[in-house]
């Protein structure tokens, strides 16, 4: 970071970026014990935060990490936020791990690491590409569900996908079903019916995936990997692209994108994100 982007929030305490430092024994670090939230920021404001503080529990839990301090979360992305730029488009990221600890996996006993930054993030691309990854997520492992800093099976994926002309990766699961891309989540449009994976196929509970279902509809089903192929549309969902449509799959273009099932999507979710800034 430069000190152009504003300040960095560390455990309660707003510093200069140059001043911003964690201990290199950090359990965040050392065995990628932690969590994170990505949140959107428009002109400032940030989208859905309390959605995402709310994840963020639910992710501490599962990992057995102490309660996270929504409030103190939240007013710090706030304090964040005043000290940033006026971004058209920021993304926000809270980290929270387990903190110092000894070299092994075993926890240490120091409290918890916070720490939340902002930085500037450009539009996504008006379609996408996506390229299918031979590794397939484990619909079963204790992980899962979680949205941990452990996520390096996600950049070595979104790696594959882009040295083969795709901007996000797509994962099946063990049982050969559709599951989820590295950041976002995953609908396809067959016979008019929109589907996306259910929680049980190992995706993530994504705060932008449960808005699109809330506001737009859709049903939450199984789907072979091989559906993405010969869907009538797909689009992919994240805090950072809202509702991306996807044009092509492994450089197969799929018949539309938009087509007009996501074309809905897209109108509604950026009609009812415009009313509503923490739904």
């Amino acid at each position: 970071m430069t000190a152009g982007q504003g300040k960095v929030w560390v455990n309660g305490e707003l510093l200069d970026p140059e001043n911003a430092k964690v201990s290199v024994f950090d359990h965040g670090m050392l065995v990628g014990d932690g969590i994170f939230e990505t949140v959107k920021a428009t002109n400032g404001e940030p989208f859905a935060l309390t959605r995402h503080l709310r994840r963020l529990a639910r992710s501490a839990a599962g990992l057995g990490l102490p309660e996270p301090d929504q409030d103190a979360l939240a007013h710090g992305t706030l304090e964040v936020l005043a000290a940033a730029p006026k971004w058209p488009l920021a993304r926000i990221r809270i980290t929270y791990t387990s903190g110092v600890g000894p070299l092994g996996s075993d926890r240490g006993n120091q409290g918890a690491t916070a720490t939340i930054i902002a930085a500037e993030q450009k539009p996504f691309p008006a379609t996408g590409a996506v390229t299918v990854v031979p590794w397939p997520r484990n619909e079963r492992g204790a992980l899962t569900g979680l949205k941990t800093t452990s996520y390096a099976d996600n950049a070595l994926a979104l790696a594959y996908a882009k040295e083969r002309g795709g901007g996000e990766a797509i994962f099946g699961n063990l049982a050969g079903n559709l599951c989820e891309g590295t950041g976002s989540n995953i609908f396809v449009v067959k016979g008019g019916r929109l589907i996306t994976p259910p929680l049980s196929s190992g995706c993530l509970a994504g705060v932008t995936r449960a808005l699109v279902l809330e506001w737009a509809g859709g049903e939450e089903e199984d789907l072979p990997l091989e559906d993405l192929y010969r869907a009538d549309e797909a689009f992919l969902t994240s805090t950072t692209r809202d509702v991306q449509p996807i044009a092509t799959v492994d450089g197969k273009a799929l018949a539309t994108a938009p087509g007009p099932v996501t074309s809905k999507a897209m109108e509604v979710f950026a009609a009812r994100g415009r009313e509503l800034l923490d739904p």
